[in-house]
This record gives structure tokens, C-alpha cells and sequence, in this order.
């Protein structure tokens, strides 16, 4: 894990999304070593063989949920509020990617997985999210993409869909000016274990570490970051 930062989360309570994949499990990892209640919640569950996610971390609470799913989302986080009283940070880190097609070549279910997992989930956890987040003058911090910033060949729905990202966490940040802080990160290729086995011949000394890119987002998450809202964060290194 990246150097802690000199922050206490004590008393703050944290839900994240898409907490069981390697940027999730080192993004919950790192709020839980700076004292948070962290309330992980993923469609997988900590006990499944594709799971990174540490399930016996006091400080961790594991809610299962599907994020595309309105009810879900409802469900998860009345509980999450039944059971710590408060949500002070929103992490929306789920997230896939599809690509290596030309539009005339995508299937319809690529294109709406695409929407769904990186930008359904974001857009609903913070509609659910926000009242209890404006209550406390919390933050939300959501995963884009630099391939975002332009179009590219091979993989538009998934840029198009981290775009959408980017543009709701503008427009949280406006409609919550003053009271909910509301941010991008921006990363480009992550140093996972599933990357590497998909670029094995990459150099994978350019790529960032997930605790390097938790650090970013915890530190945004704090009151440390107060003069901060509505950035896009470049947290792609050297890659």
C-alpha cells in the first residue's frame, strides 16, 4: 500500500462500489488504514476466487449489491445508513471495460454493458447517495478514464461511457455547490493482476499501482481537499 496520508477518517463512514476488484479492494484497504467505517459493496462477494477484497478487516462492512439495479441500490444503502447512522464519502469505483471493435462491429449488449456497469452504477449510487451526503457535507469521487477526453479507435462505447462519468460528477458538483464536493479521477492503464494478463507484453513499470491511485481518492474524499470540486484528477503516472 502508498504511504498513508496524515488524515483521520475516524467517525466517517464510506460506501464504495465495485469494492471487490483490485482498484476497490486497495481504495477500501486504504480507508480503512485511515480509520473509516468503510461499507464495501460489489455484486461479488469476498469469498468468491475473483474476489481481491480482504472480508476480515474489522473496519470493513460487506453489503452485496447490484448497482445496476435501482432496488438494489435502495436496499444497500438504507441498510448502510440503518446500520452507521450517516454516509460521509461515496466512491463509485465498479467499473468494466469492452473493446477491440469498430461501432459497425459492437453488439448492442457491449454497448449497454458498458453504460450500465461504469455509468448506471455511478449515476445511481449518487442519486441515492446524495441526500444523506447533504446532510453531512460529504464528497463523491467517481472513476473516469483518460481515453475519455477524446475519441479512439476500437473502444468508443467504453470512452463514451467514462465520459458520461466525467459529466454527471461536473453536474453533481454544480447542483451541490457548497455542500457536496463532487470529483473525477482519471486513470489510464492499472497495474492489476487481469491487465497484466491481458497485455502481458506491455511495460508494466509505467502502469500505477491501485494504492497509489487510493491515496488520490481518499485524499479528495477529505476535508483536505475542501477547495476542490468538480476536477477531473489525472492519476495515470508515467502510462
Amino acid at each position: 500500500m502508498a504511504d498513508p496520508l496524515d488524515i483521520d477518517y475516524d467517525g466517517q463512514v464510506v460506501i464504495l462500489t465495485g469494492a471487490s476488484g483490485a482498484l476497490g479492494s486497495a481504495i477500501v484497504e486504504q480507508f480503512a488504514e485511515m480509520g473509516a467505517t468503510v461499507c464495501a459493496t460489489d455484486i461479488v462477494e469476498p469469498d468468491d476466487e475473483s474476489a481481491l477484497l480482504d472480508p476480515n478487516h474489522e473496519a470493513v462492512h460487506f453489503y452485496k449489491g447490484d448497482f445496476t439495479d435501482e432496488q438494489s441500490v435502495e436496499r444497500v444503502t438504507r441498510e448502510v445508513v440503518s446500520d452507521h447512522d450517516r454516509i460521509d464519502a461515496l466512491c463509485n469505483i465498479a467499473g468494466t471495460w469492452r473493446g477491440g471493435d469498430p461501432i459497425e462491429d459492437t453488439s448492442v449488449d457491449t454497448f449497454e454493458t458498458l453504460f450500465d456497469v461504469n455509468l448506471k452504477t455511478m449515476f445511481l449510487a449518487s442519486k441515492h447517495a446524495l441526500p444523506h451526503l447533504q446532510d453531512s457535507g460529504g464528497a463523491i469521487v467517481s472513476v473516469s478514464s483518460r481515453s475519455s477526453l477524446e475519441g479512439g479507435e476500437g473502444d468508443g462505447p467504453y470512452r463514451a461511457s467514462k465520459a458520461g462519468v466525467r459529466l454527471l460528477t461536473e453536474t453533481i458538483a454544480a447542483e451541490n455547490k457548497g455542500v457536496v464536493r463532487a470529483n473525477a479521477v482519471m486513470p489510464s492503464v492499472i497495474d492489476t493482476p487481469m491487465n497484466r494478463e491481458m497485455m502481458p507484453d506491455s511495460d508494466h513499470e509505467a502502469w500505477v499501482d491501485p494504492a497509489d491511485i487510493a491515496t488520490v481518492v481518499a485524499f479528495l474524499c477529505s476535508n483536505s481537499a475542501s477547495a476542490t470540486s468538480g476536477a477531473a484528477i489525472p492519476v495515470y503516472g508515467e502510462a
